[in-house]
């Protein structure tokens, strides 16, 4: 094999591997709101030429995580207060439906589970750590959307998170939470019993209620 076939058949795994790294940290707040990118900086960052820096980006830009302006700034989204109600709106129809379809495969080392990561939550929270806790809270999300064996709906749950990740770290600062969100323990408890219109409420509850007060 050449060196420009090498060089070519690389170019889709570097683009991939920036792409999954930028769309992490952008989910888990580690990016402030309207902070700009450069693709010099984030080729630098990961270690790749502009090509796949800027494949990535165009990725990201496409599913509202970046924001391209008419003069080719790269930035993460500044959201309004109209559109963090919209994204609050969409959470509570997806991961409400998610829930419910995850219910009757909750079985015992799921929740078993999933207080262990509330638990990790918790130790997030007293450490100050804003990334931490975002990062942990959508695993507990995510781990049990899993059980709903709904890919398509969970892919666009995980979109909605991704465009809502710089204003999560707004949001973490301006609650300053001192114990985790009480409405996973009664997920937890819903699970438990069964509860499918109690799991309902609480996942609705959990999903919009900080949202709705940054947007206040």
């Amino acid at each position: 094999m050449t060196a420009a076939a090498r060089s070519s058949d690389a170019l889709p795994v570097a683009h991939d591997r920036v792409y999954r790294g930028l769309r992490t940290r952008i989910m888990h707040g580690e990016i402030a709101p309207g902070q700009a990118l450069t693709l010099r900086g984030i080729g630098k960052e990961f270690d790749v030429s502009m090509t796949p820096a800027r494949e990535a980006v165009r990725r990201l830009v496409a599913e509202g995580a970046l924001f391209l302006s008419s003069s080719g700034r790269v930035s993460t989204p500044e959201l309004s207060n109209e559109r963090i109600e919209e994204l609050a709106a969409l959470r509570a129809l997806i991961e409400v439906e998610l829930a419910s379809r995850a219910l009757p495969r909750a079985h015992i080392a799921l929740i078993e589970r999933l207080q262990t990561i509330d638990a990790g939550i918790a130790e997030r929270i007293a450490q100050r750590d804003a990334v931490g806790y975002i990062r942990t809270n959508l695993e507990f999300h995510r781990t049990l959307y899993l059980r709903a064996q709904a890919p398509a709906m969970l892919a666009m749950a995980e979109t909605v998170w991704l465009q809502l990740g710089p204003t999560m770290h707004a949001l973490y600062g301006k609650l300053r939470r001192t114990e985790p969100p009480r409405y996973h323990k009664l997920i937890v408890a819903a699970l438990k019993a069964g509860d499918e219109p109690g799991l309902r409420l609480a996942v609705r509850s959990d999903v919009t209620q900080g949202l709705r007060l940054l947007a206040s």
